[in-house]
């Protein structure tokens, strides 16, 4: 059997630690962004569109005090 020194032997575990830790962080930010996706499409469509139609009537208004004429001339 292989003797391998105890200090190789805890950097070979960190590193593995390391990436397993890695990877399930990977996973997890998967999961979630699938769990995010599914909310967002499963969300009850609104309720329909409401129209509401008003017919407004015109502001009384005051007959004009002076009445201005404009002449154009061109050249």
């Amino acid at each position: 059997m292989l003797h391998v020194p105890p200090r190789q032997r805890r950097r070979r575990r960190r590193l593995l630690s390391r990436r397993l830790l890695v990877a399930l962080a990977l996973i997890a930010v998967f999961v979630l962004g699938i769990a995010v996706g599914q909310a967002l499409d499963d969300h009850p469509s609104p309720g329909g569109t409401i129209t509401s139609v008003r017919t407004l009537s015109p502001l009384p208004q005051q007959p004009p005090t002076r009445t201005v004429t404009v002449t154009v001339t061109q050249r």
